[in-house]
């Protein structure tokens, strides 16, 4: 099983450990396309304060964001599934998994990311701000930079068991699977189900759409879970306690969706 997170705009405020190794990072593949990106985002960054601050997208209150990144190369790293702190992540609780389950978060989980591509919950970064939907002078939209890299790798990543696909669509735009890989990948939309005089009305969540999902990989690590693909994961699920509606896909070499229908929203 691998699962595909999106990464977080919250994050720990400071690493604490060595500098950047970008070479111990997983997927060794990606290390000439990270160099460009990060070379890329230290020169705007040490350069030009306000350019870097529109380029990214950030509010004056984060302008002390542009100067983290100018020392990435230089600044205190921590494992990514410290780094990430947003609702996905404290909803997972890393940190308080048993040994088992961090083990299995360690080999199963992957954080896409602008600047990185894609890290294991394991590999040591410094605090950055750069998301997927950012375009670098001299790259371009990341989601577009990343697609073709993110190809190379991707399928010897996946393996040949389930890939369950919790990215939001900024971070999907990097890499879609294809083919066989498509059939055992499977998606999940969170829907709020609650009565209207009488009648059951469903939205689609945001903000509580990434608890929901930081949940069920949550309990899926507890339950030391390995589902082999898209259907046996409906199975799982439901076995976990969650409300699973799914149907196989209209047309060979597509994923799945799933919708989780949850009643509370927390």
């Amino acid at each position: 099983m691998l699962v595909l997170l999106p990464p977080s705009e919250g994050k720990a405020a400071s690493g604490r450990g060595a500098p950047l190794k970008p070479e111990s990072l997983a997927l060794p593949g990606l290390g000439e396309a990270r160099g460009a990106v990060l070379d890329a985002l230290v020169e705007l960054c040490a350069a030009d304060e306000e350019k870097a601050r529109e380029v990214l997208g950030l509010s004056e209150g984060l302008r002390g964001e542009v100067a983290k990144n100018a020392v990435l190369r230089t600044a205190g790293t921590r494992p990514a599934g410290e780094l990430y702190t947003g609702v996905l992540y404290d909803a997972l609780g890393l940190a308080t998994l048993d040994p088992a389950a961090r083990r299995l978060a360690a080999k199963s989980l992957l954080v896409f990311s602008g600047l990185w591509g894609a890290v294991r919950v394991g590999d040591r970064i410094p605090p950055y701000r750069c998301s997927m939907g950012v375009k670098l002078p001299g790259l371009g939209a990341l989601g577009a930079f990343w697609r073709a890299p993110m190809a190379e790798v991707m399928p010897e990543a996946a393996g040949d068991g389930l890939v369950l696909d919790l990215r939001s669509s900024a971070y999907a735009a990097a890499w879609k699977p294809k083919g066989a890989l498509a059939e055992r990948t499977a998606s999940v939309r969170v829907l709020h189900a609650r009565q209207v005089d009488g009648v059951e009305k469903r939205s689609v969540v945001s903000h509580f759409n990434k608890a929901t999902k930081g949940r069920i990989v949550r309990d899926l690590l507890l339950a030391g879970a390995r589902p082999a693909g898209p259907a046996e994961l409906v199975t799982v699920l439901r076995d976990l306690g969650h409300v699973v509606e799914a149907a196989e896909p209209a047309r060979p070499g597509r994923p799945w969706q799933l919708d989780v229908v949850v009643t509370e929203i927390h």
